[in-house]
């Protein structure tokens, strides 16, 4: 288990944060794992907004080039991008009024964890949700 999240928080994060994801770094690219992650939580039950600089409609929902241009407010952002960009886009989940970050399997920023969770962000790091999310499901 990461150090960065606890199964608390996890759990709190997919169950009680709410359903709005937006997806950084979710193309149209099938062999992404974002891709393949943003359907698993689709079938769960949550809205995937796709960020990524092309802004393509993936899953059937709209996509934007950046957190700032999505027009409704979103609850956890999930981050598909190198570990070097990872805290710029953690900076910008706090800056649109996120509830919660995720930093995908080897997304890893201590220093972004720590600035998230001082300002009352939940965040996990180094997990990935569709991996947990079945087993809160049964």
């Amino acid at each position: 288990m990461s150090d960065y999240g606890d199964d608390a928080t996890v759990r709190k994060i997919l169950t009680e944060t709410g359903d709005t994801w937006a997806v950084v770094g979710l193309s149209t690219n099938p062999s992404r794992a974002a891709y393949g992650v943003a359907r698993v939580l689709q079938r769960f039950g949550k809205r995937v907004v796709p960020v990524h600089p092309k802004a393509e409609t993936v899953h059937g929902e709209q996509g934007y080039r950046t957190l700032a241009e999505i027009p409704f407010p979103v609850d956890v952002v999930d981050v598909f991008v190198n570990s070097d960009l990872a805290g710029d886009v953690a900076d910008q989940a706090l800056a649109v009024g996120a509830k919660a970050v995720w930093f995908q399997l080897g997304v890893i920023d201590p220093e972004a964890y720590g600035r998230t969770r001082a300002a009352g962000l939940d965040m996990v790091m180094d997990r990935c949700p569709a991996i947990e999310i079945p087993h809160l499901a049964g």
